[in-house]
Order: structure tokens, then sequence, then C-alpha cells
């Protein structure tokens, strides 16, 4: 059976992974939220799902699963709506991979952090991220690997796409550094972890080189 992908939240990151699945001959099915983006979606080979919708069917068919769908005050989304029927399609799933954020770790005044450093977030949003790693984590058999995200930039996104659409802003701040990752690298670190799997991973991922 050709793998399939169920894309939960098919965002920036998601579509980049997609570039490197569908000439694999992979199947992949995307959510989305805007009615609009459909026909981008489906014409980048994606079937697309506008929610709420059922997603029962790409569900059973799915042998990989992606979330990027952010959470909110009362959890994550997904399995606000999919628990059940996530749980249950947990054990026959090759590989599931959870988008979440550097934020988790708080602020640590520019010293390094790794995937052992406790999680002290210091904002709203990554309260909401800890507490949504920790409702996938729960989910008994699922093979969960969990990507932690730094600042993402790419094609469209960045400084310099922000000059050029008016929204930069300057952060005159003694001694601060910023750590991102670009969008294709992201892509490449899902698609090795598909290739080999180790479900319960953790990853940061983000530039060597912070500025």
């Amino acid at each position: 059976m050709a793998p399939t992908l169920l894309s939960l939240g098919h965002g920036y990151s998601a579509r980049a992974l997609t570039r490197l699945l569908i000439p694999q001959g992979w199947t992949v099915h995307g959510t989305t939220r805007n009615r609009d983006k459909a026909p981008g979606l489906r014409a980048a080979g994606v079937v697309p799902h506008v929610l709420p919708a059922d997603l029962a069917g790409p569900l059973s068919e799915a042998t990989h699963l992606l979330i990027s769908a952010g959470p909110d005050a009362e959890g994550d989304p997904m399995l606000r709506h999919m628990r059940d029927e996530i749980t249950a399609a947990a054990p026959r799933l090759t590989w599931v991979g959870y988008l979440s954020t550097t934020g988790v770790y708080g602020d640590h005044g520019g010293s390094w952090v790794d995937e052992s450093t406790p999680l002290t977030p210091g904002t709203r949003r990554g309260k909401w991220r800890v507490a949504a790693e920790a409702e996938w984590q729960a989910i008994p058999d699922l093979p969960l690997h969990i990507f932690r995200l730094a600042g993402i930039y790419g094609p469209g996104r960045g400084p310099f796409a922000k000059v050029r659409a008016g929204t930069a802003r300057r952060i005159l701040k003694p001694g601060q550094v910023f750590s991102r990752i670009h969008v294709e690298d992201i892509a490449r670190v899902l698609a090795a972890s598909i290739a080999r799997p180790s479900p319960g991973a953790i990853y940061n991922l983000c530039d060597d080189d912070p500025a």
C-alpha cells in the first residue's frame, strides 16, 4: 500500500514536506479552515479537507499523521474533535509528527537549551504548547515524534519579506539573539524521521548559528 499522510493544519511547513513526499508517490490529505485555500492545495497534489469536515475516511487511510494546528486555551483542537478516532487508529499508524515550538522552554537569557532542558514557558501560547504536547504523549501506542521549531523563515516569510510588506519591526535589546530555522530544513528533518521512525523522540529544530 502506498504511504498516505494526513496533515492536520496543512500550513507552511507541511506544504514544504509535501513537496518532498508527493514526487515519491505519497498520497497527502491536508486540512484547512479557509475554503479559499482548497484550490491551491489541490493544485499542489494535496487532497483538501475544509474544516469542519468528517475526517474518518482520510484517517482510516492514513499511515502517517502530521499535526501542525496550534492549540488554544482549551487544548489541542484536533484532539478535542477526534481524540477517540485518533486513539483507535494509533496502533496501526507508522509515524506521527507533532510540530511544537522552542517557546516551551521559556526565556533562558540567551543560554543554550537542548531537548533535556526543563519546560518553563513564560507565555500563554508556550503554556498551551506544553499542555498540547502532553495530550498527544498520553495517547497509548501512538508512534509520536515531537519537533520543537524555532522561528521559521523561507520564501515569502522572513525579515526581508516583512520589510517589503511594511510590517518589519526593529528590536533594540542588548544581547538579544534570535533562533531561526529554514522551512526546507524542517521538511528535510521530517522526511528523515519518516524514513527512520523513533517513537518517543523529541527534536529541537533550529539553525546552528543563532544571531
